[in-house]
């Protein structure tokens, strides 16, 4: 049967609409929904979401009914994004070193989507003779969560650019264990462990300043970049958030009660993360460490993340330098007041 090019054009203009429809479909199809973390309280935000189902409550909100979300615990940051690269998780809460050198590496297929904590890091040593990063000799061993691109193993490598020179940034690499926080405080706590030096996150650090004999703190992330750097973020690629944008606006509004849940009820909040992490620590103990300074930034906006992008542009480690930190996050978060 011959049709009309009138006819044939109407039968093409349905398949197009057809096509469509059935590819906005299939972009909202993600029901399932694989996210990582880290150990520890720096990442409390994602306990609370996880506990209160709040990606959940906000997808429905958005129009996407039946998301279900299965949180996963990776030791490292560069575990999380080895899966995240291999498609087997979706999303990944760390640290900023790791977005960067995704989002270089892939040239912008991977983009942070919100910040979840800024919270200090405390570089803690057992050793006497280590008061100062001047102090770290060739023999010292700092155990960091991943060599090199970890948030604690750029801090000191802006710290030795700081102190031997520009050219000096990478002299403390060498002394870098890669170990995750827990099992670095286990080591830090062994008098005859090699590893007497941990830059740690929290609770950790805290734990081992308390804990520990002769425990002290070495620097703090504060004084080595100026201010408050955002720790814990989510990221995922732009290919996910492209074919799942209301998940990717749930995790944004689930990030925002949850910080706000955090504020107005810090107790009921390391309750929960407590329950969700089987930490043993009371509850009087983790309120202590919140009431540390800089213990309760939980903000949306990235923090100091260019002076990061800055440095690792400068040493060659990216490519591609950043103009704004707008370009490597999604404009799910371009209104925020980022730094």
């Amino acid at each position: 049967m011959v049709h009309s090019p009138a006819r044939r054009a109407f039968a093409a203009g349905l398949l197009a609409v057809g096509l469509l429809a059935s590819g906005s479909g299939y972009a909202q199809q993600k029901r399932e929904i694989a996210i990582t973390r880290q150990p520890g309280i720096i990442y409390l935000p994602t306990h609370i979401i996880e506990k209160q189902g709040l990606i959940e409550k906000h997808a429905e909100r958005l129009g996407v009914p039946g998301v279900t979300t299965k949180w996963l615990t990776f030791t490292g940051g560069g575990s999380q994004t080895d899966a995240l690269l291999a498609g087997n998780v979706d999303i990944v809460n760390t640290g900023t070193g790791n977005l960067l050198l995704l989002w270089d590496r892939t040239r912008g297929g991977v983009k942070g989507i919100v910040a979840t904590s800024a919270l200090p890091l405390l570089l803690v040593s057992r050793d006497p003779k280590i008061r100062t990063i001047k102090d770290i000799g060739p023999g010292d061993k700092v155990a960091v969560p991943t060599v090199k691109v970890s948030t604690q193993a750029i801090l000191l490598q802006m710290a030795a650019g700081e102190i031997w020179g520009a050219d000096q940034s990478g002299r403390l690499d060498a002394n870098t264990v890669q170990l995750g926080h827990p099992d670095a405080a286990i080591a830090l706590a062994n008098p005859t462990h090699e590893i007497k030096t941990h830059f740690a996150a929290p609770p950790f650090q805290y734990v081992e300043l308390r804990n520990l004999p002769g425990a002290h703190i070495v620097a703090r992330s504060p004084d080595i970049i100026g201010g408050p750097l955002t720790q814990g973020q989510f990221f995922t690629t732009t290919k996910f958030a492209d074919a799942n944008p209301k998940i990717v606006q749930a995790v944004r509004a689930a990030s925002e009660e949850a910080q706000a849940f955090i504020r107005q009820d810090p107790r009921k909040a390391v309750e929960i993360y407590r329950e969700v992490t089987g930490d043993k620590t009371s509850v009087e103990d983790l309120l202590s460490y919140l009431a540390e300074p800089g213990m309760m930034e939980f903000n949306l906006q990235p923090q100091g993340t260019m002076r990061f992008a800055e440095h690792l542009g400068r040493i060659g480690t990216l490519r591609t330098k950043p103009k704004a930190w707008t370009d490597y996050y999604l404009p799910v978060a371009h209104d925020l007041s980022g730094s």
